[in-house]
Order: structure tokens, then C-alpha cells, then sequence
């Protein structure tokens, strides 16, 4: 096997030249910064879940790339295999959540990172990582490898962890919730674990080994938001520290992914439309990349490895021109993207009874198990545009009586390709015990129904997200759900482009909204190419600086374009001090403009006129989104709460189960 894959790297190599970016011997004291995010909810000194070997994944925390986190298991036509699985993993899920329903609530807390690597599990326990014997890991035996205080961080966490093949050295990326900056310490293990290196701003990085049996870390650095630089670093007396890659491109970034049987590394080179992939070989990791296909603009692709064959994913060809099939390693099997999302909406769908008084629906994606809790199983609606069928997700109490007079919050994102966001929040679930309805709209843009529809909203289609949103709300009220008077609705990152569109438009079917480090400015913002991510993002928004085109057609739906004297809902924003994401000074402009514009109004309107509230909360540090801050969490529940003129008092007693205030 190992002889095959060999052979077919040596082939490719002859039959390319030579990468010219790829520099060796170039010693650089850097590293690098990590674009994923990895929390669980866990039972205080209960490990209930354990993640093998999680890859790393491109942060879903922002205006980012969208990716695809698949196993080669999932092209492989075996039916049987696939239904047991699902019936596993719901056997699985009921022993977790009879586990969780025995403990008392109070002690709910969150956790991060936590892999399991040979006889260890690796872990954080207080502000030390940890690991315990894979046995053991219940109990509070385990050994200190490393204490995060060293690197004098408020409030570290353990983001990511890496353990080397033959567990000589672990590394873990270790940042803080109010900054994305993140630091990676690798660990020599031994009778008394020692820091062997520290490297600040690194995103991805994996281990492999050489043919002499040493350990050696991929790791990719990261500079305003930017990540075009690989390294490779190994440790004890062969130290060394250089760079492996640079990519020249602003408008591409780099990730590293280790395929899921460790064979080959791959080094991911991408934009919004158009990736290349170079192979590295796991266990010759000093010899130059392979490139596996240079990049063709619209041509997006990914590759995985099992049993001396290489899977790729991409988006090229009809879904019918590709068959799954397993071929040599010479002839990668290759699947069509949408071919892929056909199979994830066909992925067979059961009806619990579980969290008690609920409708639930589970479903099985990409290995992992998510809990859908809806009233209506697969709901569409028709886009009032063009009659196009919108996906929604409704949630809401089984026994709850004359819907129409409940409180509704409406979710939407709608950009990059990626899908809402539908994970469990604690706030979530004592919306809907208090009786209200959660509404998820899959519009055009995100990625729920494959790449067309990611492309039917985006560039000169961004309108169709903004028709969807609207028609999915009207449908709501036409279907007795709620009313605007009780309809709020809630967005962050991008996500706010299509809320902050909606207010303009039709203000009139909302009473209040919610928002987290919105996109508001998206004419200003993508003509100012000193900002980091502008480059990267004209292929989502266009380029207003050079197509008069893409700026005219911006200016249709940009919100903070389009404020002007009318009625808007009440609005609450959070916001981030240093966001480098989402730059405070155009929330902040969009925050001035939106208030002078609801005073204008009021004096044409009169006396007696009820002017909307207003609220810019703007948080300390440099984070785009804080997912659990408690503080967040409280005062948009409060504004939802006294907007629609509700008693919050039982929804704050519900909240402290979850959370620690």
C-alpha cells in the first residue's frame, strides 16, 4: 500500500515542475493563528463526549470562507452501513441524554477542545491541559502537561489540539474569548512534561513524521486576518523552524487538513470560488508538495485519502456525470458537490419524543449528529420573487395553543455558502419553554441546498436572499404564526446585510431585532481595500471599486445606504471594540444614521408617536462573535422581552440552569 502511494506521488512529481514558492532551509521564528471553534456542552466532571481526532475546520465565526467537513466513508454506496450507523448514533445520543437529564442543571457548563489519541484522551481540566488514560476519563485521575497561566492570557482556553503520531509532543492552541488571536505551545511528553516551543498567530497545523522517525509540525501563520505562509518546525536536538509556502495571491488564503487515516497532508490553497490542493506526503514530509490540480476560477475541490485511494469533492460536471466509485490511486474517485448535497437532504429523518414536551428532528450530516427541535417537519415556502421553494425549520412547543398570538424569532445568515447555524444554545431552549416559536429561513446564499443555491445569492443575486427572508416571514404570518407586532428577528456577521436590508424594505413586519457584529456598511467596506478581508471577499460582494456594475447594484441593498426617514423596529446591536472582521466605525456610522433618520421622522409624524429604540452595545476586545457570554446572552433577552412588552421573569429563572451568572 505504502509502495502504491509512493509510486503515484513520484509520478506526479515528474510530471509537474518544480513548485517555485515552496522555499527550504529559511529559518523564521513565526507561527500562526486558528480559524475554528470547537465548544460542547459538559457535565461538570463528566466527560460525556469524547471527539477522536477532530480536524480542524475554517472558522464559522464571521465573514468567512465556507467549508465542507466530509468522510470518504459517506461516498462509498453502502446503505446497509449507513442506516445502522444512524440507528447507532441515536442509541448513542438517548444514553448521553439520560445521563443529562439524571444530573441537576445547574451544573451544565462549557467546555472546549478534546481529543483522543492511542490509550490517552488530551483535554483541559481548570486552566491546565490534561490527559488521562482513555479509561480514566470520567474520574479526576489525570497527569498536568502544561499550565495555560504560563502564557499570562485573561481567561485562556484551549481551542484545538494536536497530538504526534507516536505522542512524543502535543501542541495546542490556546486563545481567549475577547480576541482571536491565538498562541500554539507544543509540549515535550515525558516523566515531567516540559514546553519544548511557543509560537504566536497560528491557524491550522498538523504532525506528521519523517523517515527517520521524527516528529515534525505543519503549521500556518497568520497576519491581519490573512493566512498565506506554511511552516514546518521540528523539535529536541534537530531543532528547526522554516517556511514551507507563501502564497503571493491576497485574494487566496491557506489551510492544512491531515487526511482522516494520516497518509498524506494536504495543503488547501482557496478563495470563496476557486481552490488548489498540493499533497505533502506523511511520511516524506521534506520532499515538495504535489500539486494535485492547479486552480481554475469556479472550480472548487477536496481531497481525502483511505486505502491507497484518493476521494476528491468538487463542484465541476452535472450531478449525474459522476457515479461514487472506488478507483486506484492514480485515478482519484471524484463526486459532485451538488451530487453530495442531494444526498444530505435525501439522509433519512426520525420523529423522537424527546425533550419532553417537544417535536423533534433528528438528523445525521457528515458524521456528526445534529438535533433539528421543529413543530413542522420539512416546511417550504415560496419566494414571493420567483417562486422559489425556501427551506424553513420551525420550533416551537407540541402543546402550544393559538400560535398566532406567540412570540416569534426569526434566524437568517444567507451568505459564503454556509449553513444556518441550528446547534442547541441554552437561551434557545427557554425561548421556546416560554412559549415561543423559533423560526430558521434557509435562504439563498447560505449552503443548505448546494452551491447554486450559495450562488443564486451572492455578487448580483444578493436580493434574492432579501426576497426569500421577506417571503418566509409573510408565509409565517399567512400561516398563523405570530404576527409583526410579535415577530422579532435576529442575525450576526453577514447575516446582517439581509436583516439590515429587511428594515429598510418592509419594516412593518417586525416589532424587533437583534444583531451581533453586523455587516451593515457593505458599499464603504468593500471599497476600502486596506481592510483586511476585502480582497477575499469580492467574490461574495463584488468589487464596487473597479465594476460600476457591482457598486450600483450594492447601493440596491446595502443597509447603511439605504436608511431613511420611516418607522424601523426597535433594534439592539453588540458589538466588538476591536473587531477586525466587521470594523466598529461603519456599526457605529449605521447606529448615527439610523437614529437621526427615526428623529426626522418623529417630527413629520407628530406627538404621540412611539419612536423605536435604538442600542449600540459595544463590548470590550477584539473577538467577532462571543457565542457564550453571558452578559450578551442576558441583555438580548431583556430587549426582546420588554419590546414586545412580555414577563421575563420565569425566561431569567430558566436561564440560570444553564448558565453561571
Amino acid at each position: 500500500m505504502q509502495q502504491k502511494s509512493k509510486l503515484y506521488l513520484q509520478a506526479l512529481k515528474y510530471s509537474i515542475p518544480h513548485l517555485g514558492k515552496c522555499m527550504q532551509k529559511q529559518h523564521v521564528s513565526h507561527c500562526n493563528f486558528a480559524d475554528h471553534y470547537y465548544n460542547r456542552i459538559k457535565l461538570k466532571k463528566y466527560h460525556l463526549t469524547k471527539c477522536l481526532q477532530n480536524k480542524p475546520r475554517i472558522s464559522e465565526l464571521a465573514r468567512n470562507i465556507p467549508s465542507r467537513n466530509f468522510s470518504c466513508k459517506e461516498f462509498l454506496p453502502i446503505k446497509q452501513e449507513n442506516k445502522k450507523s444512524l440507528s447507532e448514533n441515536m442509541d448513542a445520543f438517548e444514553k448521553v441524554r439520560t445521563k443529562l437529564e439524571t444530573q441537576p442543571q445547574e451544573e451544565y457548563e462549557i467546555i472546549n477542545a478534546e481529543i483522543k489519541h492511542g490509550g490517552f484522551v488530551y483535554y483541559q481540566e481548570g486552566c491546565c491541559l490534561v490527559r488521562s488514560k482513555d479509561e480514566e476519563a470520567d474520574n479526576d485521575n489525570y497527569e498536568v502537561l502544561f499550565n495555560l497561566e504560563e502564557l499570562k492570557l485573561e481567561q485562556p482556553f484551549i481551542d484545538c489540539i494536536r497530538v504526534a503520531p507516536d505522542e512524543k509532543y502535543v501542541a495546542a492552541k490556546i486563545r481567549t474569548e475577547d480576541s482571536e488571536a491565538s498562541t500554539c505551545v507544543v509540549v515535550k511528553l515525558s516523566d515531567q512534561p516540559v514546553m519544548e516551543a511557543s509560537f504566536p498567530n497560528v491557524s491550522s497545523f498538523e504532525w506528521v513524521k519523517d523517515e527517520e522517525d521524527e516528529d515534525v509540525l505543519f503549521y500556518t501563520f497568520q497576519r491581519n486576518l490573512r493566512c498565506h505562509d506554511v511552516y514546518r518546525a521540528t523539535f529536541g536536538d534537530n531543532r528547526r523552524n522554516e517556511r514551507f509556502y507563501t502564497e503571493k495571491d491576497p485574494s487566496f488564503f491557506v489551510f492544512l487538513y491531515l487526511t482522516k487515516d494520516s497518509r498524506f497532508l494536504t495543503m488547501n490553497i482557496m478563495n470563496k470560488t476557486t481552490s488548489e490542493v498540493w499533497l505533502i506526503d506523511g511520511m516524506s514530509p521534506w520532499d515538495p508538495p504535489v500539486l494535485i490540480q492547479k486552480r481554475i476560477h469556479g472550480v472548487l475541490y477536496y481531497v481525502e485519502h483511505r486505502d491507497d485511494e484518493l476521494y476528491i469533492l468538487t463542484n465541476v460536471g452535472e450531478p449525474t456525470e459522476f457515479k461514487l466509485m472506488r478507483t486506484a490511486a492514480d485515478t482519484p474517485a471524484i463526486m459532485n458537490w451538488d451530487l453530495f448535497f442531494t444526498m444530505k437532504r435525501n439522509t433519512k429523518v426520525v420523529d423522537l419524543d424527546m425533550f419532553k414536551d417537544h417535536c423533534v428532528l433528528f438528523l445525521k450530516h457528515s458524521n456528526l449528529l445534529y438535533v433539528n427541535v421543529i413543530g413542522l417537519a420539512d416546511d417550504s415556502v415560496r419566494s414571493l420573487k420567483d417562486g422559489k421553494l425556501v427551506p424553513m425549520t420551525i420550533f416551537h412547543k407540541t402543546d402550544s395553543e393559538d400560535l398566532q398570538k406567540k412570540p416569534l424569532l426569526v434566524h437568517v445568515y444567507g451568505a459564503y455558502g454556509m449553513d444556518l447555524k441550528m446547534n442547541f444554545r441554552p437561551e434557545r431552549r427557554v425561548l421556546v419553554d416560554d412559549g415561543w416559536i423559533l423560526a430558521y429561513c434557509h435562504v439563498r446564499g447560505g449552503g443548505e441546498l448546494g452551491l447554486q443555491w450559495h450562488a443564486d445569492g451572492r455578487l448580483t443575486k444578493k436580493l434574492n436572499g432579501l426576497a426569500d427572508l421577506e417571503a418566509c416571514i409573510k408565509t409565517l404570518h399567512g400561516q398563523g404564526f405570530s404576527q409583526p407586532s410579535l415577530t422579532t428577528l435576529t442575525a450576526f456577521s453577514a447575516g446582517g446585510v439581509l436583516v439590515g436590508a429587511l428594515c429598510n424594505s418592509n419594516p412593518e413586519l417586525l416589532r424587533a431585532v437583534t444583531l451581533e457584529a453586523p455587516f451593515l456598511d457593505v458599499l464603504n467596506t468593500m471599497m476600502d481595500t486596506t481592510l483586511p478581508l476585502t480582497l477575499e471577499e469580492l467574490e461574495e460582494w463584488g468589487n464596487p471599486s473597479s465594476d460600476e456594475k457591482h457598486k450600483n447594484y450594492i447601493k440596491r441593498y446595502c443597509p447603511y445606504q439605504n436608511i431613511k426617514p420611516k418607522h424601523y423596529p426597535s433594534i439592539h446591536i453588540t458589538a466588538y471594540e476591536n473587531d477586525e472582521r466587521v470594523p466598529l466605525k461603519g456599526i457605529v456610522n449605521y447606529t448615527e444614521k439610523l437614529k437621526e433618520a427615526i428623529v426626522e421622522h418623529a417630527k413629520d409624524t407628530g406627538e404621540g408617536y412611539q419612536a423605536p429604540n435604538i442600542i449600540l452595545d459595544i463590548q470590550p476586545g477584539g473577538n467577532h462573535v462571543i457565542e457564550d457570554s453571558h452578559k450578551k446572552i442576558t441583555a438580548q433577552i431583556k430587549f426582546l422581552y420588554e419590546e414586545l412588552g412580555l414577563d421575563s421573569t420565569s425566561v431569567f429563572e430558566n436561564l440560570k440552569k444553564y448558565l453561571k451568572f
